[in-house]
Order: C-alpha cells, then sequence, then structure tokens
C-alpha cells in the first residue's frame, strides 16, 4: 500500500482534522499524482455533513486536483513522472456501457465512482484532494497545460467542466441570449465561457454589489434579481438560463424570464425538493433541464480550451488548516471566486 496524509471528517458532525491513511499500490495502469493544489468546491461541504446521501467515513473531501506526476505503472502510456496532470470528479467507471463508449462516464449506467465519498470497484472507499497523494487509473488522469497558472487551474475540475459541458450541448454561442444565475464558483465560470462562446452574457444576482464584478468577468449586462422593476423588464428576455444556485430559490420567477422555448439549465444542487408547477412551463413552451460533470473527453477539451483560450478560475488561496473558516465563508458568498488549498500547508 501507498502511505497517505490529508484531512478527513470522522462524521458528519466533526470537523476536518489530519489523518493518515492508505491508497492502493500503483497498479501497471495507474499514475501517481503529487497533489500541489486542490480546490475547494460547495459539494464538499455539501457531503462531509451528509447533506446529499448518506456519506462513507472516514471522508477525505476534494476533487478539483492539479499536481505532478510521481510514478507510473509498467504499461502506462498517456504520462510519464515529471507531466504535470490532474484529476477531476471521477477515477473510474464500468467502462463498457453505452454511455462510457460515447465518453459520458459521468452518466455511467453501472454508476461511475467518484474521487471520494464512493467505493471502487473493489468495495474499498475512494479517498479525495484534501491529501497530499492520489493513484488513479491512466484513463481518468487529465493532461494540464504550462501555459496556465497551476493552482487557478484546479477549480476547472469541476467548477469549470460543469459550466462549459451544458454551454457546450445546448450550443450556447453567437446569436444566444444567456443569462448565468448566480456569481459564485460556478457562476463566474459560467461567465466566462459564455462569453468567450460568443454569447450576450447577463448575470443575474439578488446581490448588486455583483454587478461590477459581473461586468469585470465579461457580462454585457446586469439584472438585480430583488428589484421588482428590473425583473419586469427582463421577462421574455432570454434563450438560456444557467442556474448555477446551490441555495433554495423560485424557480417559477426565473422561467418567467425565459423566451418561448427557452431552457433553464440546473447547475447547481440546492437541498431539498424544487417543486415546479407545469403552467410555468407550458406558458412559453419552456424546457426545464439539468446537468452534471462532464466525461473524460469533453474534460480534456475544456482544459486544452483554456489552454488555447487563457481561462483559468479566479481564485484565493488558503492553508489547510483554514479550510473550515473558508467553508464559513464560502456559504456567505464571501470569495472571488473558488478557494484553492496549498496542499504545502498540509
Amino acid at each position: 500500500m501507498t502511505n497517505a496524509k490529508g484531512y478527513a471528517v470522522q462524521t458528519p458532525t466533526t470537523n476536518l482534522a489530519p489523518w493518515n491513511f492508505e491508497r492502493r499500490e500503483v497498479g501497471p495502469l495507474d499514475v501517481q499524482v503529487n497533489i500541489t493544489y486542490c480546490g475547494v468546491c460547495h459539494s464538499d461541504l455539501h457531503q462531509i455533513r451528509d447533506e446529499w446521501f448518506p456519506g462513507i467515513f472516514p471522508m477525505v473531501p476534494g476533487h478539483e486536483i492539479v499536481g505532478g506526476v510521481i510514478k507510473v505503472g509498467k504499461e502506462v502510456t498517456k504520462f510519464k513522472i515529471g507531466d504535470l496532470a490532474a484529476v477531476g470528479c471521477l477515477v473510474d467507471s464500468c467502462r463498457t456501457c453505452d454511455n462510457c463508449k460515447e465518453g459520458l462516464e459521468q452518466y455511467c449506467l453501472n454508476g461511475p465512482v467518484g474521487t471520494y465519498n464512493a467505493r471502487s470497484k473493489d468495495g474499498t472507499p475512494t479517498y479525495g484532494g484534501y491529501s497530499n497523494t492520489i493513484v488513479v487509473h491512466q484513463d481518468f488522469v487529465l493532461s494540464i497545460s504550462k501555459k496556465l497558472s497551476l493552482p487557478a487551474v484546479a477549480p476547472l475540475l469541476c467548477a469549470g467542466i460543469t459550466t462549459y459541458s451544458p454551454l457546450r450541448y445546448w450550443k450556447v454561442g453567437k446569436g444566444h441570449k444567456l443569462a448565468v444565475l448566480g456569481l459564485g464558483g460556478l457562476g463566474h465560470m459560467g461567465v466566462k465561457f459564455g462569453v468567450a462562446f460568443g454569447a450576450e452574457v447577463t448575470v443575474l444576482s439578488t446581490s448588486a454589489s455583483k454587478e461590477p464584478d459581473a461586468k469585470k468577468l465579461g457580462a454585457h449586462k446586469f439584472v438585480l434579481t430583488s428589484d421588482p422593476k428590473q425583473i419586469k423588464n427582463a421577462k421574455g428576455s432570454f434563450d438560456f438560463i444557467l442556474d448555477t444556485v446551490s441555495a433554495p430559490h423560485d424557480l417559477k420567477l426565473y422561467l418567467s424570464l425565459l423566451k418561448t422555448n427557452g431552457t433553464h439549465i440546473m447547475v447547481g444542487i440546492p437541498p431539498g425538493i424544487s417543486q415546479v408547477h407545469p403552467f410555468s412551463l407550458m406558458d412559453g413552451r419552456k424546457s426545464l433541464a439539468a446537468s452534471g460533470i462532464g466525461g473524460l473527453p469533453e474534460t480534456q477539451e475544456m482544459l486544452d480550451y483554456c489552454a488555447e483560450h487563457n481561462i483559468v478560475s479566479d481564485i484565493e488561496m488558503i492553508d489547510i488548516k483554514d479550510i473550515h473558516k473558508a467553508y464559513d465563508r464560502m456559504v456567505r458568498g464571501d470569495v472571488r471566486y473558488r478557494f484553492v488549498i496549498d496542499m504545502a500547508t498540509l
């Protein structure tokens, strides 16, 4: 086994704390990555608190992982020692179902294996990137360009692909009016990609203080959703709404802002059950959709696109000992726009 150290929660009611554990040995097709940076995702907080589904404890969160390759198996062909590498939200899938064969491992019909809070095919728990090293099959390791700032690449592995994938799937681009609902870790990447793809981008936010940031990120317009007059003026305006909000919110209100045949795409995951009356969709033949992360081919495509167009996340670096302070600030929306852990502080 490979010795590792990280931060883990032992139960849903305890805080993250140092924990020593073991990774599997590097197999013939495995790559071992020395983790230098790991992004902090809101889903990390949801999962250590057991808010989505029963978790597997002890739990080491983190699925926005970047670093350098320090060991490769004898049959590995995609990486060599010293390469920059990344690991996102997935570390395995069945590889044989129709979705996996099409590069949609995130929708594996037999169940994808998450980077943490999941079980490998042999039944052992997976542990994430709040740690010093990780061992992953080469097919689930991604290449990173040296052109980009490594810590700012980390959030692309979740926040980046989670917004890139639906915008590509619905072919959002020139001639479309895109609204990005919420300007946080996901939202700021949605703005960057929407602008890069040629859409007219409007940020929808309950906070007036976000307007200067929205414009700085490239958004063309801003709608303060707590202002009834601005909401009224925006009704029937958008071809697409990319909904990045992870707190409960009124979908009926936002569906009213869509044009006829418009699509509201949910990528944030609020707790609880969202209810939508059919009339909210019938009035304009609107669609309510959702999208997960991307598969491995699309995630690599996204990383290559970012390298070509110099797109990274806006980040704030933290020491791992300050993770719970960062969570508190994240919940308050007090981060521009993604925390990244410097794993040297482990």
